[in-house]
């Protein structure tokens, strides 16, 4: 988070307006950099890139670095002749995101468009030649001969990695094969020119790393000895977080855990690998649950609920060190959320990463609250909330009379200790001031999701944490417009961030 103070915008990819059934990287995405360009902002925030398995979410993908074919836009392949317009508008669909939809029509569509391509293109088998996706390619063409099941429901010589079985089968099966690349080189050659765009107009990119894999991903299918499995690649134990904010039950995400003595055995060879592919789509990398790097919490496989789980011991330092020295001092956001201890603490300091701190936790009568605005420190990254969050109008409509009257008051009070001017009563007028209390803290960056930008209510939410449908498919019915640019210019100005 190099620079000047600033500001950004948090809206994921999946949530641009347009006439494809999900945002891609069209017309409609350039117009919003244009949009973040005219409002002074100097960042895009976006949630993982990555392409989505098994419950929609980017945080289970079926590769850690592999690119979403959902984002690639349609009507850009009609101008490049491998589609016809009237294919492209087959999934043109308002309103939020139905994956099934997707899954069912855009991959049919990308076929077509797969079938008029030249796979002797030179730049396409220079992309193949470098080899990043061979195992994804390999993996997902598997996955389809196999009806889609999970990769611990192939037949044993595809699980097991059979070297004369998975030759023959990429023989055999290359046309598949070849699909899957092809998605990730129009993939790639549509984000970057998007990228480009966006970074030419002054603005940097902020992407996302989660920490953990899916169970069923190509990452622990050509690895599992870098993961905590059984025999038949499930694992031993999965991932989550123990009783906290957003769950009484905790949060029992099903990943499967690290090794991290099989990782620290060969200098975190992977996760270099992994940072480094990250930093070739991102200008800054925000790294999701940075506590499980200290100690992460692990559950029992086939348990119920993350209540009974064990906290182990992470990598720590010696991991951030193996990347600097391989890829030099990257630009990292630690996402140091839920429950903290010393250890944090002190692996937050050691690394110096920005932390993040979120208003909506400010407000449980603690006068020492770390998130109250007026406590924020410089070497931070400030939101209203995350994708995790309710929307700011769903977190005070929420709270009922009793409560907003207390949260209005302590609004009122971070208002008086940062000269921020509350305009209005209720909840809109409460919720904006949020907004500009967010922006006023002397964090160095500050990033308002785009629903506390327009005061959307909780409808519009992008994720319910522990819930594991319904989520991810929050859009824009529209670009937003030139006089609420102008709105958001004004109160980057006020607040120093321009």
């Amino acid at each position: 988070m190099k620079g000047e103070r600033a500001a950004g915008v948090l809206l994921h990819i999946s949530s641009l307006p347009g006439r494809e059934g999900i945002g891609t990287f069209g017309k409609e995405a350039y117009r919003f950099a244009d949009f973040l360009h005219a409002a002074g902002a100097k960042y895009w925030q976006v949630l993982p890139l990555v392409q989505t398995g098994y419950g929609d979410s980017p945080y289970q993908s079926v590769y850690a670095s592999s690119g979403n074919p959902y984002f690639i836009d349609l009507y850009t392949l009609a101008e490049e002749g491998l589609l016809k317009k009237s294919e492209a508008a087959s999934v043109c669909r308002r309103g939020k995101v139905d994956y099934g939809f997707l899954y069912t029509q855009k991959y049919a569509v990308l076929r077509r468009a797969f079938s008029r391509f030249d796979v002797h293109d030179p730049a396409f088998t220079a992309f193949a030649e470098k080899g990043e996706f061979e195992e994804y390619a390999l993996y997902m063409a598997i996955k389809t001969a196999s009806g889609d099941k999970s990769v611990d429901k192939w037949e044993k010589k595809y699980r097991d990695r059979d070297g004369q079985a998975l030759a023959a089968f990429k023989e055999e099966h290359k046309g598949e094969y070849l699909f899957w690349l092809f998605l990730q080189y129009e993939f790639d050659r549509q984000w970057q020119a998007l990228k480009k765009y966006v970074n030419g107009l002054g603005i940097r990119i902020i992407g996302d790393i989660p920490l953990y894999v899916a169970a069923d991903s190509a990452d622990v299918w050509a690895r599992p000895d870098l993961f905590k499995l059984k025999s038949g690649l499930r694992p031993k134990k999965v991932a989550g977080v123990p009783p906290d904010y957003f769950s009484a039950t905790g949060q029992l995400w099903g990943n499967p855990v690290y090794d991290w003595k099989a990782h620290a055995a060969e200098g975190y060879a992977w996760w270099c690998e992994r940072i480094r592919r990250a930093f070739t789509l991102y200008d800054v990398v925000r790294i999701d649950h940075f506590r499980g790097f200290d100690r992460y919490y692990e559950i029992d496989a086939g348990a119920e609920t993350a209540v009974c789980g064990r906290w182990r011991k992470g990598p720590g330092y010696a991991l951030f060190a193996a990347v600097k020295q391989k890829l030099g001092d990257p630009d990292f956001i630690a996402e140091d959320l839920g429950t903290l201890d010393a250890g944090v603490f002190r692996l937050m300091k050691k690394t110096g990463y920005p932390g993040m701190k979120v208003v909506q936790f400010a407000f449980d009568g603690n006068p020492e609250n770390g998130y109250l605005p007026s406590l924020i420190t410089e070497n931070s990254v400030a939101y209203t909330g995350t994708h995790d969050n309710d929307t700011m109008v769903g977190f005070l409509e929420k709270a009922g009379e009793g409560g907003r009257r207390a949260l209005f008051a302590a609004l009122n009070e971070q208002c008086r200790a940062l000269g921020v001017c509350r305009r209005g009563a209720g909840v809109y007028s409460a919720a904006a001031a949020a907004a500009e209390l967010t922006l006023a803290s002397k964090a160095k960056l500050a990033v308002l999701p785009m629903q506390d930008i327009l005061l959307t209510g909780g409808d519009t939410r992008m994720n319910l944490p522990a819930e594991a449908a319904g989520n991810w498919c929050y859009r824009l019915g529209r670009l937003p417009s030139g006089r609420t640019a102008e709105k958001l210019r004004g109160a980057f100005s006020r607040c120093g961030r321009l």
